[in-house]
């Protein structure tokens, strides 16, 4: 269970913590932003996506925008919504392709019903354990989170959040709110047994039960035993076994330029691209 030495929600509300210098880090650090990939590469891994179909995907605490590039990169369109101004400008100046809303998730989501296919959230949620506010009510909060995200799910859709959880009481109050609000699912931990590399994701399926993937484990992956949702970060990436492009490359930018096109942004010929965000469709 992770350490509350200095933990990011014990300094400052999420939307004072990520200040503009703080959101810098998510755009220029290039260990961080190696991590956050992996670990919304995993997220997605969770889905249970049909392959070779674009989805429409919600990304919650979107921040600066790294996990929607792997979301647009695996070929699915997502909204983001963060609590943090200083985040989304940079995502804006990224010039994702997401659309993107600034929200409060304690306070609930604002999509229609059976809007999204999935849900993935990385590093966020743990947030709103916390209450920053007077008027703040953890459970309260979470239950709000959840019901509105359940609404927003078709049936049969997959949520799937990265968390930090503190402690055990944490986690179960996260655990409760989500199946009181209708969830089904449970909590995946990979690397279990490595105090650096393990991971919590918690796996939540909206109004059909699935089967509860498997978490990676070090040892049994070394032996070359097969898990389900199998990841390593030495295994060729997603996007390359599909045939894609490399990012940054003439091709991706051809193909990015190309998705824009269709989307109905204007995309001029001396530039990379130039269109701007839709508003997002609820």
């Amino acid at each position: 269970m992770s350490s509350s030495c200095r933990r990011p929600e014990h300094m400052a509300p999420p939307e004072v913590f990520y200040n503009e210098e703080e959101a810098k880090k998510y755009s220029q650090n290039s260990r961080m932003i190696e991590i956050q990939t992996q670990m919304s590469e995993r997220a997605v891994e969770l889905l249970s996506l049909p392959e070779d179909q674009p989805c429409y995907l919600l990304d919650v605490g979107c921040g600066s925008g790294l996990s929607g590039d792997y979301l647009t990169e695996a070929g699915h369109y997502w909204v983001g919504v963060d609590i943090s101004t200083a985040m989304l400008d940079v995502a804006l100046h990224r010039e994702v392709e997401g659309d993107l809303l600034l929200g409060d998730m304690g306070e609930g989501l604002p999509f229609r019903p059976g809007m999204f296919d999935g849900c993935i959230s990385i590093s966020a949620l743990q947030w709103l354990c916390n209450a920053d506010k007077k008027t703040h009510s953890p459970p309260k909060r979470l239950y709000r989170f959840f019901s509105t995200l359940y609404s927003s799910l078709a049936r049969g859709a997959r949520a799937v959040f990265q968390i930090y959880p503190e402690n055990s009481e944490q986690l179960e109050l996260i655990t409760s709110q989500a199946m009181k609000a209708g969830f089904t699912g449970g909590m995946v931990v990979d690397y279990p047994n490595s105090s650096k590399a393990k991971k919590f994701f918690l796996c939540l399926f909206a109004g059909v039960s699935g089967v509860l993937p498997k978490g990676l484990d070090s040892v049994s992956s070394d032996r070359g035993v097969s898990n389900q949702a199998q990841f390593t970060a030495q295994r060729s990436r997603y996007n390359n076994m599909k045939g894609k492009s490399v990012k940054k490359s003439k091709d991706w930018i051809l193909e990015k330029k190309e998705r824009r096109r269709r989307q109905g942004r204007e995309v001029r010929a001396d530039t990379k691209y130039t269109g701007r965000h839709r508003k997002p469709r609820f």
